[in-house]
């Protein structure tokens, strides 16, 4: 006959469910489903009735199935004689709440068993939602999502993307609580924003499938909130990833839907979305369209207002301007044989990218010595491509890697220069793991 600890267990396994299903049906972790299934806890009285409902059975069921640990660890002494006999426990609702067991011996040595990732697996903390929704939910969710953005401008997407999905994971079931219908639409809004940093911090670390399906929520975010920026901002987004993907038709058709109601946009992102275009147009061949429309993006750059814009335009500044449209231009430059087309913009761009955004200024070095190597002048892109590699060492960034080694292939043809081979060497060998 089964022990009480299989019952949960048997149950799922019962309806055709695995563990990962069940927890993301109730929007909770694997680990936290065998930690109720090993009866280590049990679940939160406010998820008891959806978890009653994935498992096809009634509350009381639920109840025969939930068992708690049959050894329970002893109870601190401030905690004794506040109503916690073994009597009194058995008749409260079952919570997630269990009483650490002693990790370490008496030689204040801790035993973590078979390391880290095992020890921290069931570490699972959760955050209870909310009964309603108000603006302190809007502002925690804009919050979050500036840290997060921070954190990828710093680090790259390789040091802030898990942690980032967890927020956003938790950030989603704030659009399932009652709300009035304005702030429905402002938190709708703030995690649309919130997926759309996810999604390109994915991008950045070549999590491609992750990536898609955070930009899919981001734009349903965008609809459920009436947020025609929203939405532009993500569709540039998409396209930008198809483009470095090399869909180029699918990039324009991509930034082509995301201009659909500029009137409805500030005058910043009409800029980033011309520029965007720019770059497609001049990947494709088509330079006299991608040279007009640097010259309206720069047009729409002038009516620039930060205070008008939304929250994740905040890094559309000059610098990420000049560096935008500098690389929109190298195409041109490369095909005429002359850098300082683009050169003068990536260099504008290096100057003025401030601390707080070293990924954005390694890229437009990294560019800027690509062009004057394409172009003839491997002797100026040394010293720069030098730095680049520096910086990024200190990055977590899969697209940053592609565009150095996409240096080291522009080097090619001046392998006979000692310092342009000792560069190639240093990019080839970047990231390695020292012998």
């Amino acid at each position: 006959m089964p022990g009480k600890r299989d019952r949960l267990a048997r149950q799922r396994h019962a309806i055709g469910l695995t563990q990962e299903q069940l927890a993301a049906v109730l929007g909770v972790e694997r680990s936290t489903i065998y930690r109720w299934e090993s009866g280590e806890v049990a679940p939160r009285p406010d998820l008891q009735p959806k978890l009653a409902r994935a498992l096809s059975v009634t509350p009381a069921e639920l109840a025969n199935l939930l068992v708690i640990d049959d050894n329970p660890s002893p109870v601190p002494a401030t905690t004794r004689g506040i109503g916690t006999s073994d009597t009194f426990r058995s008749q409260q609702p079952l919570t997630e709440v269990t009483t650490p067991r002693r990790a370490h011996n008496y030689r204040g040595r801790i035993d973590i068993g078979n390391g880290p990732r095992d020890f921290l697996a069931s570490t699972v903390v959760e955050t209870p939602l909310p009964t309603r929704l108000g603006w302190t939910e809007v502002e925690h969710v804009r919050a979050t999502t500036r840290a997060v953005a921070m954190s990828e401008n710093l680090f790259g997407g390789g040091l802030s993307c898990e942690a980032a999905a967890a927020q956003l994971r938790w950030s989603g079931q704030l659009l399932d609580v009652q709300a009035p219908n304005q702030v429905h639409r402002c938190v709708a809004e703030a995690v649309g924003n919130l997926a759309s940093v996810v999604a390109f911090s994915a991008f950045d670390i070549a999590n491609y499938a992750a990536a898609d399906r955070c930009f899919q929520f981001a734009l349903w975010c965008a609809d459920e909130a009436g947020s025609w920026a929203l939405r532009a901002n993500t569709l540039a987004e998409m396209a930008r990833k198809a483009a470095y993907l090399g869909d180029l038709d699918d990039a324009l058709e991509l930034i082509e839907f995301a201009q659909v109601r500029a009137d409805r946009l500030t005058a910043t992102a009409r800029a980033m979305l011309t520029t965007i275009r720019a770059r497609l147009l001049a990947l494709t061949g088509r330079h006299a369209e991608a040279q007009a429309d640097v010259d309206r993006a720069d047009a729409h750059f002038t009516d620039h207002d930060p205070d008008a814009d939304p929250p994740w335009l905040c890094y559309y500044d000059a610098a990420e301007h000049q560096g935008s449209t500098g690389k929109a231009l190298i195409p041109i430059a490369q095909a005429r044989g002359n850098p300082e087309l683009a050169a003068g913009r990536l260099t504008t761009a290096v100057e003025l990218q401030a601390a707080d955004y070293p990924r954005s200024r390694t890229f437009s070095r990294v560019r800027l010595a690509s062009l004057m190597m394409s172009t003839g002048y491997p002797r100026e892109a040394v010293p720069i491509g030098r730095q680049a590699v520096i910086d990024t060492a200190a990055l977590r960034s899969k697209r940053l890697m592609t565009e150095l080694h996409g240096l080291a292939r522009s080097a090619t043809p001046h392998v006979q220069f000692s310092d342009v081979a000792e560069l190639r060497h240093d990019i080839a060998t970047l990231g390695r793991p020292s012998t």
